[in-house]
């Protein structure tokens, strides 16, 4: 017997038939789905603290359940102190499963921890893609508070199929996002 994620089964059992109501769509493939979550650190202090990028990728990588890559600055900035090659930040690509499961944490357990949490601002790219920006990784369960050098934000853009922000919202409301009633 092989495992598929709670949210995996939700898609294909619940959400892809109300959306089809919803939208009324001719075919299967219509039904927009997320392709991939992309979550991002930027560590600017990484240009004098060499140490503090690899914790960055550290904890990022046990958030994520995939290793982190480093990321280097594509240019010279000398307002920062920034020459081209050095390492700035962190990056996590996730799909199909893990991709799933971090979705799972992230709307079930990760968000709820947040301090004064009211929900996610709805705001889309208007191709359906959203972005939400978390100050503090720490409401993941997976980094020990104590072992934490530094607490560092992050960048979490989830990638759908859809064409515009109404269906992105739509889909992302059928897995339970908490989205900020207006």
């Amino acid at each position: 017997m092989s495992y598929t994620p709670r949210l995996k089964d939700k898609y294909t059992n619940e959400i892809v038939p109300a959306l089809r109501d919803k939208f009324s769509y001719k075919s299967l493939m219509e039904v927009p789905k997320v392709e991939k979550i992309v979550i991002s650190q930027g560590v600017g202090e990484a240009v004098s603290d060499r140490k503090l990028i690899e914790n960055a990728a550290a904890d990022l990588s046990s958030i994520a359940g995939q290793k982190a890559l480093i990321v280097n600055s594509k240019k010279d900035v000398s307002n920062f102190k920034l020459r081209k090659g050095m390492p700035i930040g962190t990056k996590v690509t996730l799909r199909r499963e893990k991709m799933y499961e971090f979705l799972d944490r992230l709307i079930s357990v990760a968000l709820p921890r947040t301090r004064d949490f009211r929900g996610v601002k709805s705001k889309g790219d208007g191709r359906g893609n959203f972005t939400i920006g978390i100050t503090e990784s720490i409401i993941f369960p997976e980094l020990d508070i104590d072992k934490v050098k530094k607490i560092l934000g992050m960048d979490i853009t989830i990638v759908t199929s859809a064409n515009t922000t109404e269906e992105g919202k739509a889909l992302l409301e059928e897995f339970g996002f908490p989205f900020t009633k207006k």
